[in-house]
């Protein structure tokens, strides 16, 4: 098949935008499709003779960095790349070479990768694409919105409110107990999420949040276990376990090496397994999601099981989860890639079997 991986744009989770693109780029280039890998925001200068023929050859037009790094990318110094000068999300000829292909495999994170955006430009322009559509996009990007529709399906969240950067709320003091967790409310990757245990770093993490938004969400800190489970066409994975060696699972332990220990299956009984492979299911139909997703949560100490958040567009790096619970069910990278590909071109279910392997 003609594919396109798009990797890149401008926001916070650059980085691990590049990296999951790459990997899939390279995955579905030694399964034999004819790939092509572009930078959403950068494009591809090429003229037309070249663009007629771009998925001829090894085209290869994505920034190469690697890893992830630590710090969270200078968006300023990725716009001065830009050639053109244009000020569009999709550089040049991104939307020509998309349209040319038979599906989009969409290695976006964050922003406007995967708030809804780029999904519906692609449903008007009659451009298949990988993952969910823009309205659960928008949802699920939204945690204050994401939060209001589990409490409406009976999936349990931790307590909390939404705060406005201009409102009397956002000066005053935490609303809830302490500790609690701040995080801005429409950001990925723990990027603009803290935790306070007092007045003063309440203050700084809210300052922090409103660095990435203008709204946050402030909620109970649930003290205990971290899980994560993937659902892929309506169906959970297995659980992933996460334990950070030092402190919560931010940027930083999400991304850099041996910062964090993941287990896979996760050490649950049967029956906790179940609740949160459930209660994933769930979380991915009462978001209207479709094709893949993978869901947070925390396990008190009671044992009391809460979610935390959807993410649409799950990380695709070395050191990503999903990838991961896949492995455990004996399913490599490659066939992960496919797998996505084919529920993209099968929106309804994959044939045969109704598996996609």
């Amino acid at each position: 098949m003609k594919i396109v991986v798009l990797g890149g744009g401008i926001s916070t989770e650059r980085d691990v935008s590049l990296v999951s693109s790459r990997m899939i780029y390279e995955a579905l280039k030694r399964n034999g499709h004819q790939a092509v890998l572009l930078d959403v925001y950068l494009g591809y200068e090429g003229d037309e003779e070249e663009i007629a023929h771009i998925f001829e050859k090894d085209c290869d037009w994505g920034e190469s960095i690697g890893a992830v790094r630590e710090s969270n990318p200078d968006i300023e110094s990725v716009r001065a790349m830009r050639k053109d000068g244009g000020r569009s999300f999709f550089g040049p000829n991104v939307l020509t070479v998309c349209s040319m292909a038979d599906v989009v495999f969409l290695g976006l994170h964050g922003a406007d990768g995967e708030n809804g955006k780029v999904q519906a430009a692609f449903d008007l322009l009659g451009i298949r694409y990988t993952g969910t559509d823009y309205v659960s996009s928008a949802l699920s990007m939204d945690k204050s919105l994401t939060k209001e529709i589990f409490a409406f399906y009976g999936i349990p969240v931790p307590a909390g409110v939404q705060i406005r950067k201009d409102a009397e709320m956002a000066k005053g003091a935490c609303p809830v107990a302490f500790p609690c967790v701040v995080k801005a409310c429409r950001g990925g990757s723990s990027v603009g999420v803290s935790i306070a245990h007092d007045d003063k770093e309440y203050q700084e993490a809210v300052r922090d949040a409103f660095l990435y938004d203008d709204e946050a969400v402030v909620e109970q800190y649930i003290e205990g276990r971290e899980f994560t489970c993937a659902v892929i066409d309506g169906k959970a994975l297995p659980i992933v376990e996460i334990a950070p060696l030092d402190g919560f699972y931010d940027y930083k332990n999400k991304y850099q090496a041996g910062s964090t220990v993941e287990t896979c299956p996760a050490d649950l009984p049967p029956e906790k397994t179940r609740e949160i492979q459930e209660l994933s299911e769930r979380a991915f139909t009462a978001l209207r999601l479709k094709n893949y997703a993978r869901m947070d949560f925390m396990m008190d100490r009671d044992g009391a099981v809460y979610c935390l958040e959807a993410n649409t567009l799950p990380g695709m790096t070395p050191t990503s989860l999903i990838p991961q619970e896949a492995k455990a069910i004996g399913v490599s990278f490659e066939e992960l890639c496919e797998w996505i590909l084919k529920l993209a071109l099968h929106p309804d279910g994959c044939p045969s079997e109704g598996s996609a392997l």
